[in-house]
């Protein structure tokens, strides 16, 4: 008889071995099954956005942001760096990535002319990205032209190529080592991250122009790399920095939701091709192996998460934005083929980056060397917390909704939402944070950087955001995000238009109008957020108590507020006109942090509605002196020439002496736009 593992001192036979592994993977496979419920976010072109909140700041991103961020990738800017980086980044004069793209199509190879970091073509793609969904809520003819003058530019640097590849820094730098092979490294060169963001700004510029030059591109390319990757005889390549698997998997959708496209474009297309290579870059990691005496890929330990399978791995690792669009990736995949490794694995992730790992305003990687996730619960008040990172894991946290229409992940989106998200950007829209410490003396936005990754990643969140205001399954609509807006879906058969009013995040009142063309029996889930009924986050990360009941209503009519997965369910027969009126409690609070978190042990934070808050040294010049009492009262008052009109909690605090002190605490996201300031979130109780 054959034995294999051995137990204490006992060995097993090898058909126990193989029952127990058996068991488990039915184990597994019985929890993913329970676990999904699969969901639909809207199209973009299904949702219209009217919010007092969040309108403003959408017209500033389109008008404004978009524009600078491509007009600065263009070279059309002051440098506004610190000699260090100035040197670091050999800048002699203004980067322009556009000019890369001209270099390589006039055949220049191993030049040693390439402007800006080896991603740069990626930031590039990543703007086209957000740009192209923001076209679809503001038609804009002169950002279209732009845009299509860029594409113009890419298109003839891939066909100075006959294989289709197409890396402007591979090709005027390392022109011998594509995709990190013959001694170089992907993890640096970015050859197969910069083709994925090319892949999905090509899928989201064509369904929002049906213009299909782009997608071409993305296509011949896709092509390429599915010849060149794979099992043996392929090459052994993974992405050497997360993105590319999720974006892969967006062109298979496309063609196979719009088989009819593929007879427009000049390549051939076979989408099972391109699901194949998504799902040998997620499952190839760890396997940097050599037995058949090909490419073994260099191996980083945690860094880009190729130490080892991702189905053995239960913690996420590593590179915070690495990590989280590589999980963001497996959850997507998960959406596709429902295996139950995909979704546990993805659970496993986002339980551990949320449960033990996550700041209370959604920053995610502690670390600054490597730009790492740290130790469970290690949350220095000055971790790195890199933009990227916090919207890669609220990217994450959308698709875990959708996979499996739980309320909690959409908690985590909106914390981001309202504090990290706002916070990497200006009001005036032009300036950026790369990092997002909760204490600090002198933190600056800066106009541009010398990797200047965050703004194309703001773009295509905030880009995104309309579509995950609601979702919908056969048999319900979901009401995921306050924020006011129209939207048209088909439920139980029956196309409906919701309408949803609200002050939200300043006040808590939301009135959702249901309109079905015709009346009709089917549910409605209303999503009560976690904050509001004492409960932060499922673990209990940061919690406070919250003095006031959720109000639910329909027609007048009061509904019990137990939530079940997060959302209320509201089955009835609705006609034309019916109103749901949901009230959250939006007094201000205490927020105290989980035991477990000795960074922080004896603090606690201010908090109201989805908003972190923080006390900055402009309005308080005795800062580092405050103490704030358990039972402090907090008064919550609306400044409308304020940080263009902002909530501000006010109280009394002590010195340590038990003095008075008076304080003013602001939002997160606020901070910095009235000069530099010392500012802190977490104060001593």
């Amino acid at each position: 008889m054959t034995y294999l593992p051995r137990i204490g001192t006992r060995l097993l036979p090898l058909s126990l071995v193989l029952l127990s592994n058996l068991l488990t993977q039915i184990a597994v496979a019985q929890s993913a099954q329970l676990r999904t419920h699969i969901i639909h976010p809207l199209k973009l072109e299904q949702v219209r956005v009217n919010d007092l909140f969040w309108s403003p700041k959408l017209k500033v991103w389109d008008s404004k942001t978009v524009y600078d961020v491509l007009d600065k990738l263009e070279g059309r800017y002051e440098p506004d760096l610190p000699d260090l980086i100035k040197e670091k980044a050999k800048l002699g004069r203004t980067r322009n990535a556009f000019l890369n793209f001209d270099l390589v199509a006039q055949g220049k190879k191993n030049t040693g002319s390439h402007d800006g970091p080896p991603w740069y073509d990626g930031l590039v793609y990543e703007t086209i990205r957000g740009a192209a969904d923001l076209l679809v809520e503001y038609p804009d003819p002169k950002l279209e032209q732009k845009l299509d003058g860029y594409i113009d530019r890419i298109a003839a640097a891939q066909a100075a190529d006959p294989d289709g590849y197409l890396n402007t820094y591979t090709t005027l730098e390392k022109p011998t080592q594509r995709w990190g092979t013959n001694g170089g490294d992907d993890k640096w060169q970015h050859d197969v991250y910069n083709a994925g963001m090319l892949i999905e700004a090509a899928v989201h510029y064509y369904k929002a122009t049906h213009k299909t030059k782009l997608l071409d591109v993305a296509t011949k390319f896709s092509n390429y790399m599915y010849r060149e990757m794979g099992p043996f005889p392929k090459k052994n390549v993974i992405p050497g920095h997360g993105g590319p698997e999720e974006a892969i998997l967006k062109l298979y959708w496309l063609f196979k939701d719009e088989p009819a496209l593929k007879a427009k474009m000049s390549v051939p297309v076979n989408e099972n091709q391109y699901y194949q290579l998504a799902t040998f870059w997620i499952e190839n990691r760890g396997n940097h192996g050599d037995k058949d005496g090909r490419y073994a890929r260099k191996s980083d330990e945690s860094y880009n998460q190729d130490h080892m399978s991702v189905f053995q791995q239960r913690t996420i690792e590593g590179h915070a934005v690495r990590a989280t669009l590589l999980a963001t990736g497996i959850a997507a995949t998960a959406l596709e083929n429902n295996d139950p490794r995909y979704v546990e694995t993805a659970n496993a992730y986002w339980d551990n980056m949320i449960g033990k790992r996550m700041f209370i305003t959604g920053g995610e990687g502690a670390i600054a060397d490597g730009e790492r996730f740290g130790a469970n619960f290690f949350m220095p008040e000055s971790a790195y917390l890199e933009s990227c990172a916090a919207i890669g894991s609220a990217f994450f946290s959308q698709r875990m909704n959708e996979l499996e229409a739980d309320g909690k992940y959409i908690d985590e989106l909106e914390r981001v939402l309202y504090n990290n998200l706002l916070s990497s950007i200006s009001l005036q829209g032009d300036h950026y944070f790369y990092e997002n410490p909760l204490v600090a003396t002198d933190h600056k936005r800066w106009a541009w950087h010398g990797c200047p990754c965050c703004p194309p990643m703001l773009l295509k969140m905030v880009s995104a955001l309309p579509g995950f205001i609601y979702a919908y399954d056969k048999d319900a609509a979901y009401v995921n995000l306050f924020i006011g807006s129209q939207a048209d879906l088909t439920v139980a058969g029956t196309n409906v238009n919701l309408k949803q009013v609200t002050h939200y995040p300043w006040k808590g009142e939301s009135v959702i109008v249901v309109n079905p063309a015709a009346t009709k029996a089917f549910t409605v889930k209303v999503r009560i957020p976690g904050w509001a009924h004492s409960q932060e986050n499922p673990f209990n990360l940061y919690t406070s108590a919250v003095r006031e009941a959720v109000v639910l209503k329909v027609n007048g009519k009061s509904v019990a507020t137990q939530p079940q997965d997060g959302y209320v369910a509201i089955h009835r027969t609705w006609k034309k006109g019916d109103r749901i009126e949901l009230n959250l409690p939006m007094q201000p609070r205490i927020v105290s942090p989980s035991d477990s978190i000795q960074t922080i042990k004896g603090k606690v934070a201010l908090a109201s509605g989805p908003m972190v808050y923080g006390l900055e040294g402009i309005d308080n010049p005795t800062l580092n002196e405050l103490t704030l009492p358990a039972n402090t009262p907090l008064m919550l008052t609306y400044q409308t020439a304020l940080l263009n009109g902002v909530n501000v909690i006010t109280g009394q605090g002590q010195d340590k002496n038990g003095k008075a002190i008076n304080f003013s605490a602001i939002p997160f996201y606020t901070f910095g736009n009235r000069g530099v300031y010392p500012y802190k979130v977490w104060v001593p109780k």
